[in-house]
């Protein structure tokens, strides 16, 4: 009887180790993975392209708006009165936010 809970115990301690040894490999190679991860996340936004800059920003503005209208209001008899109005906007601009050398200095 005393043989069997040696062997008992034997294969308890065996299991016990291989699981330290197993998790102590993953916290070793934490480390590595991590910065695996990080080069593959970095390596596919390089291929994306250029990202999204705000002191590299232009735009051209153009709106245009055209409003007419008529109004007729009979009154009576033989009382009308007949209203038109008509009102036209344009706007044409540019912009850009920033300076682009003062950007470029910086990286």
């Amino acid at each position: 009887m005393f043989i069997r809970l040696n062997k008992r115990a034997q294969s308890t301690l065996e299991y016990a180790v291989i699981i330290a040894v197993v998790v102590a490999g993953l916290v070793a190679m934490q480390v590595y993975i991590k910065r695996g991860m990080q080069g593959r996340l970095r390596q596919a936004s390089d291929d994306i392209g250029e990202q999204f800059s705000p002191g590299h920003t232009t735009g051209n503005i153009v709106t245009n708006s055209t409003v007419s209208s008529n109004e007729e209001v009979t009154a009576g008899v033989n009382g009308s009165t007949t209203t038109e109005s008509e009102q036209s906007q344009n706007r044409m601009s540019n912009e850009t936010v920033a300076n682009f050398v003062s950007e470029d200095w910086v990286q």
